[in-house]
Formats: structure tokens, C-alpha cells, sequence
């Protein structure tokens, strides 16, 4: 048994028992500083980023802690990796990719915590970033639009070098949106156009089309785009049944369903008003009076 008056150097039994008790010290730290954060910082993205960084921390001084108890007994360390990477990478390859995604997201801006993504087919708000995996409060399936599921869905964060990362708010946070309306054949198309203009410019506030305009600036500047129409815009398509006025508008990506609420209520409330010039179209069906048919009976 080594006898010195260095501690790093004492028995195995008492070196993990430093370890273990100097471990247990640093997690109270930890947790003690995170509770003092969540009462002083009221804003949730600073408890969030706070409380990341000093688990962090945390972990970093049990490295280092453990490294320092042991630093008699690793001088052979490097041979043993060595020899067992290569069975290591295979068995945990899964593991080491989504490491690698962690660092890929969160230096490569992928996404933050309160983007809308779609992410390995599953669409929602992200909550949490981990090291290995992604938290995301699911939206739709089988809840009707962009409505909370109630579940929350934990994927691998090497699914972002697998398949595509589809940002809702990243750096445009506005969506393109669409709603067709039919009209009757044989009303005034004009004031029908007039009308939905109108109700389009009342719902589409002049607030969100300078924000859009702006937030779409900086998108050019950023990346290879032509300026687009931002200005919310009715086109008009004539079918069998009733001539289509499609109603095509910017957005704020989580106000997507109240947006069509209030559009839907003003173009019905806009249509009663019009006297009966304006009304929706709906399906029709025509029957057609088949030939007679004549039957002959013969006896032979």
C-alpha cells in the first residue's frame, strides 16, 4: 500500500470514496444554483439557457474532479482506448451521431428551443435540446391544424444529418397561407373580388406586413432570394361548378388557425351583406333523363 502525503495518491477504496463524496458536492452546488436562478430570472429563456450552462458546469467539474483523483492510475488509459475504440464506435454509433448532431444544432443553427420544426416526420414546438435527443411538443396528427397533441416526443438528434429539417420560425417566421372560396356562377365577380380584398386587407394588419417585410430583408441579405409579393393577394379560377377565388396572405406561424377563423367569419359576414349580388358556391349535381326503353315480349 502506497504511502504518501499526496491525497491523489492514496488507496482505490479512498479515492472513490473522494470521488463519490467530492460528485455529491458539486451536484448540491448545481442545484442550489439552480434554484436560486429560477426565482431571480424571470424571463423563461434565460432560466432555460442558465440552467443548461450550469449543468454544464456541473458535469465539466465531475470530469475534472474525477481526473484529478485518479491521475495516478491513468497512465495506461490511452492504451486501453486505443484498443477498445474501435469495438466502442460500433456499439455505440448511434450514441456518437446523435453527439454529433448536438454539436451540428447547436452550432450550426439548425433550430432553438421554442422553434416549430418537423423533424423526423413529427411536427412541434421544441422544448429541450439534449445532448442526445430533441424534446418537442407534438402538434397535429390527429388534432385538426396547428394544435398541441398533449404529447411530447423525444427524437435522436442524428436525425438531422438523415432527413430534411423543416423550420417554421427559424429565420422567416411568417408562412404562406391559402384559402379558396367558390362563388356562384352568375354572380358579380367583381364585387366579389372587391369584398375579399377588402377583408383581406382588414385582417392582414399593416403591423405584420412591415414585421414580414422586414424579417424578409434580412432573409435576402442572408441567403440567395428574389424579393417576393408580401402583400396579401385574391386570384380568380373559373371551374364547373363555380368560379374559385383563392385568398393568398402572410401569416405568423402559430396564429395560423385563428388567422383562417377570422378571415372565414368576415367573408361570410362581407357576402350576407352584399344583398344577394355575392353567394358561395357549392356542388351541383345534374341528372339526365335516360332514353326510354322498350321491352317486346314474343311467344313462340
Amino acid at each position: 500500500m502506497a504511502t504518501s502525503s499526496s491525497w491523489w495518491q492514496l488507496p482505490l477504496v479512498s479515492q472513490s470514496l473522494a470521488a463519490v463524496v467530492g460528485a455529491g458536492a458539486i451536484v448540491l452546488v448545481v442545484k442550489l444554483i439552480q434554484a436560486t436562478l429560477i426565482r431571480r430570472l424571470t424571463d423563461p429563456d434565460s432560466r432555460y439557457y442558465a440552467r443548461k450552462l450550469v449543468t454544464l458546469g456541473g458535469w465539466l467539474a465531475v470530469a475534472l474532479l474525477i481526473t484529478v483523483v485518479f491521475r495516478d492510475r491513468l497512465g495506461g488509459l490511452p492504451v486501453a482506448i486505443g484498443v477498445a475504440s474501435a469495438g466502442i464506435a460500433f456499439a455505440l454509433q448511434e450514441v456518437i451521431g446523435s453527439i454529433a448532431g448536438w454539436i451540428a444544432i447547436s452550432f450550426g443553427n439548425f433550430y432553438s428551443p421554442g422553434d416549430r420544426v418537423q423533424l423526423g416526420g413529427i411536427r412541434g414546438d421544441v422544448i429541450d435540446i439534449g445532448i442526445l435527443r430533441t424534446t418537442l411538443m407534438e402538434l397535429g396528427e390527429w388534432v385538426a391544424s396547428d394544435l398541441y397533441t398533449g404529447r411530447v416526443v423525444r427524437i435522436a438528434n442524428s436525425f438531422v444529418f438523415k432527413e430534411p429539417v423543416f423550420n417554421y420560425s427559424g429565420d422567416f417566421p411568417f408562412l404562406w397561407d391559402e384559402v379558396r372560396i367558390p362563388v356562384q356562377h352568375g354572380c358579380d365577380h367583381r364585387l366579389a373580388r372587391q369584398l375579399l380584398e377588402e377583408v383581406l386587407q382588414e385582417v392582414c394588419s399593416e403591423d405584420l406586413i412591415r414585421d414580414s417585410r422586414q424579417a424578409w430583408q434580412r432573409l435576402v441579405r442572408r441567403y440567395l432570394l428574389e424579393n417576393a409579393s408580401l402583400e396579401p393577394a385574391v386570384s380568380l379560377v373559373i371551374t364547373d361548378n363555380w368560379m374559385e377565388f383563392t385568398l393568398r396572405y402572410l401569416v405568423d406561424y402559430k396564429r395560423r388557425r385563428s388567422t383562417r377563423d377570422r378571415l372565414s367569419m368576415r367573408v361570410l359576414d362581407a357576402f350576407a351583406d352584399s344583398g344577394g349580388a355575392v353567394a358561395l358556391g357549392s356542388a351541383t349535381l345534374q341528372l339526365v333523363e335516360p332514353d326510354p326503353l322498350e321491352v317486346r315480349l314474343q311467344r313462340d
